[in-house]
């Protein structure tokens, strides 16, 4: 659309006046047609994506554009209303409107839809500018929405968060989390708009999961409107509307799938199907287009891929204060000198100007995680999430994104384990979270089989980003939790249950004193000694050291080593001091998904043969003391020792 066209809509924006007149109306019904032509002929030069919904979305996401604060000038600031894409296979219809309003050139993204290498993916992603969050799981694009708006609102952002949805999703249980963080927070800034089509990819939504869409919205004390989604007036009436309202709102906009295609419209056929050949160029005659215009597309595909969008990290403007030192007489667990540290440091920073908000997110947990010293010191910075870790995990990932440090501490098993799907779209969106688990591994003691989580380095180990830190003690604990706040990337903290004692050298001092600086990926001598080498993880370190005093009185010398980050371990500092010497890691861990795989994967690649036998968790273990079910899993003291003497 050409800048005069654009500027004659100037008054819509920030919602400026009352109503729609009939010139605005017919400049964004003429968007909306080119928008629609031109996602078709993505799908088409893809001979894959959604068109049907990209069709029935394309009048909400037009208007949208045309009302946020949301311009090709400002999508990099900090401060400007972010639009959410919930229904993330509606990109033909994201990027169509996009083009339009001029974030990109049409030329590019058309030819490139799905190619492999093109930023404009088959889901909406980060990489294209005025994306705020990449979708496509659906059902948390409303928590992404929930994450933003409680970021603005801590930093003092008057901006709006607008979360397009599909009709199709409304049965997932995160979107109503998300809806009953929203009314909690009062997140006024927050519109929901569904595109209520009435079909998804089997059919109609009544036939494949019947849901009362109003009243379970309405139930969680959403404003609850209703308007056609084709219609700019009606559309406008409500989005002003829904902005005044003082609760959060949601539009269900009545629309037709596949709208301004004949053939598309009202089925589920071309939910995920591209036109081709002569309805291809039916659909391109209907929507005003020219049929020319195809080989053209075709043409352009062979030619030069087109760059992204750079997201950049920012990181944190922190002070990470002054270490807590812990002495050979303190008992602490290192959840509780994580909990010690994050309240310091978070006291330290608030209220400070220019300093990064830190913000701690609970799944009603925060005694048991030790977050409750900080809700003491700042409670205007500690949100309160109940029981709903899918949402936690998305919602605090997004608002990591927005200017804020954004923690977030729960158990093993739920943090990772449980929202997994939603740990790996942080890793996909660049995001800055704070993941802190507690009770991992057998240390969870008592709680048992249900609560041992026995697989978080593997299962982060799968995504490409993700920091992971299991640090041997509590100062190492407290050093490495004052890094974490400051990183900027997705970092998972993980600690046990278990009061520790502190790791001494030998002249009976912290081991990690007061000159010791946490660095991530840098291993740990703890002791030195030439006929084996132990290497541990977490809180095995303590079994590991006692395992080399047990070894020292039979005459061996074992060199003991510690990894508090077994996903960061240079090879190269691995090799040079393990050499060729026998090898035992252990782990509170599955034995074959955490630090040992990762030593066996680094000898292997090298082409190093040397005795190793890795200990850790080998079964679903009982329910009981942790020293006892670790000792009865073998990677006590006495069962570290046995296994050096085996190798040897």
């Amino acid at each position: 659309m050409n800048k005069n066209s654009i500027a004659k809509l100037s008054p819509l924006r920030n919602f400026s006046v009352s109503e729609v007149t009939d010139e605005h109306a017919s400049i964004l019904s003429a968007m909306a047609e080119k928008s629609r032509l031109d996602a078709v002929l993505m799908t088409a030069m893809a001979s894959s994506g959604h068109p049907g919904g990209s069709l029935s979305s394309m009048d909400i996401y037009t208007m949208l554009l045309a009302c946020a604060n949301l311009t090709p000038d400002n999508r990099d600031e900090m401060e400007h209303d972010r639009m959410v894409t919930s229904h993330g296979h509606t990109s033909p219809g994201v990027y169509g409107a996009l083009a339009e309003w001029g974030f990109m050139e049409r030329e590019h993204v058309i030819p490139n839809f799905r190619r492999a290498g093109s930023p404009y993916q088959g889901h909406v992603e980060r990489e294209v500018p005025g994306v705020d969050w990449g979708t496509g799981n659906l059902g948390q694009g409303l928590s992404a929405g929930v994450g933003f708006a409680i970021a603005d609102k801590v930093c003092g952002r008057k901006s709006r968060v607008f979360v397009a949805m599909g009709d199709g999703e409304q049965p997932k249980g995160q979107i109503a989390e998300a809806r009953r963080v929203a009314v909690k927070e009062n997140l006024s800034s927050v519109t929901a708009l569904i595109d209520y089509n009435h079909i998804q990819i089997s059919g109609s939504i009544e036939s494949v999961m019947p849901v009362n869409i109003s009243a379970i919205w309405a139930a969680d004390g959403w404003e609850v409107l209703e308007c056609d989604g084709h219609d700019y007036k009606a559309l406008y009436r409500a989005l002003k509307e829904a902005v005044a309202s003082p609760k959060p709102a949601v539009i269900l906009c009545h629309t037709i799938m596949g709208k301004g295609v004949s053939f598309m419209e009202g089925t589920h056929e071309y939910h995920g199907k591209a036109p081709s050949g002569d309805l291809l160029v039916k659909a391109v005659a209907e929507l005003g287009g020219d049929p020319a215009e195809i080989e053209i597309f075709r043409e352009l595909r062979r030619k030069e891929l087109p760059r992204g969008r750079e997201v950049k990290r920012v990181a944190p403007e922190i002070d990470t204060g002054v270490p807590i030192i812990y002495t050979a007489s303190d008992k602490k667990d290192n959840r509780g000198a994580f909990g010690a540290a994050l309240a310091d440091v978070a006291e330290k920073n608030f209220g400070v100007s220019g300093r990064t908000p830190i913000v701690a997110f609970d799944c009603d947990l925060a005694p048991s995680v030790k977050t409750d010293i900080f809700l003491k010191k700042i409670p205007s910075r500690f949100i309160q999430l109940g029981i709903q870790e899918h949402c936690a995990a998305t919602l605090a990932g997004a608002a990591s994104t927005a200017g804020i440090v954004a923690v977030w501490a729960d158990f093993g098993v739920f943090g990772v384990d449980e929202a997994y799907n939603q740990q790996r779209l942080n890793d996909i969106n660049g995001a800055q979270i704070k993941t802190v688990l507690t009770h991992v591994g057998l240390d969870v003691g008592e709680d048992g089989v249900t609560h041992q989580c026995i697989d978080y380095v593997g299962l982060l180990r799968n995504c490409f980003g993700w920091k992971v830190v299991v640090p041997a003690d509590p100062n190492q604990t407290d050093r490495a939790t004052r890094w974490m706040l400051s990183e900027p990337s997705n970092v998972c903290l993980a600690v046990g249950r278990g009061v520790l004692p502190v790791l001494l050298k030998e002249d009976g001092t912290p081991f990690f004193d007061e000159n010791y600086v946490y660095k991530y990926g840098q291993l740990d001598l703890l002791k030195a000694g030439g006929d084996a080498t132990i290497l541990s993880m977490g809180h095995t370190a303590v079994s590991a050291y006692a395992a080399a005093g047990l070894l020292a009185a039979k005459g061996i010398k074992v060199q003991v080593l510690h990894s508090s980050s077994p996903l960061g371990m240079s090879g190269d500092e691995f090799l040079s001091r393990v050499g060729k010497n026998p090898l035992v890691t252990c782990e509170d861990h599955h034995a074959d998904t955490g630090l040992g795989a990762v030593a066996a994967l680094i000898l292997a690649r090298a082409g190093i043969s040397v005795k190793l036998k890795n200990l850790g968790v080998t079964r679903y273990a009982e329910s009981g003391a942790s020293n006892e079910v670790i000792a009865r899993m073998g990677f006590s003291a006495a069962g570290i020792a046995a296994a050096v003497e085996s190798l040897l």
